[in-house]
């Protein structure tokens, strides 16, 4: 498993053949260490939207469903350890909130991902998984 950090939102048109162009959002996942590999994963409107509230700091007046999610593991005394990303299957991520007693609770990556920025938790990638759909960053050098 290989650390990433968010890096943000970036929105991606798709326009298929006699259709209007749909904007889709992507969370962009960059590896902590070594490597300079991205990880796209296409997440819904409304989580792009808590990712971005959460970068940038801002505090809804009333408490999203992913905060509201931290504070009932803070409350119930569970914090979430970490979140695993461990599969990748014909399009889809696996992803795991990870607890103490190594209690695995599955999770939509968005949802995870989510969490873990509010809980302060580490967000892994398998390294398989890294090796399959990771997005790899040209240096100025490279062309």
């Amino acid at each position: 498993m290989r650390e990433v950090h968010v890096v943000g939102i970036r929105v991606s048109d798709e326009q298929a053949a006699g259709e209007e162009p749909k904007s889709r959002a992507v969370l962009m996942l960059r590896e902590a260490l070594g490597a300079r590999r991205y990880v796209p994963v296409a997440i819904g409107n409304a989580e792009a939207t808590a990712v971005v509230l959460e970068q940038e700091g801002v505090t809804p007046v009333e408490p999203l469903t992913h905060d509201l999610i931290n504070n009932l593991l803070v409350a119930l005394g569970h914090p979430l350890l970490e979140v695993q990303i461990s599969d990748y299957r014909d399009g889809t991520f696996k992803s795991d909130l990870i607890f103490h007693g190594a209690l695995r609770v599955p999770a939509r990556v968005s949802d995870a991902v989510n969490v873990a920025m509010r809980a302060r938790a580490p967000i892994y990638v398998d390294e398989q998984v890294l090796d399959e759909v990771a997005l790899v960053e040209r240096s100025e050098t490279e062309g």
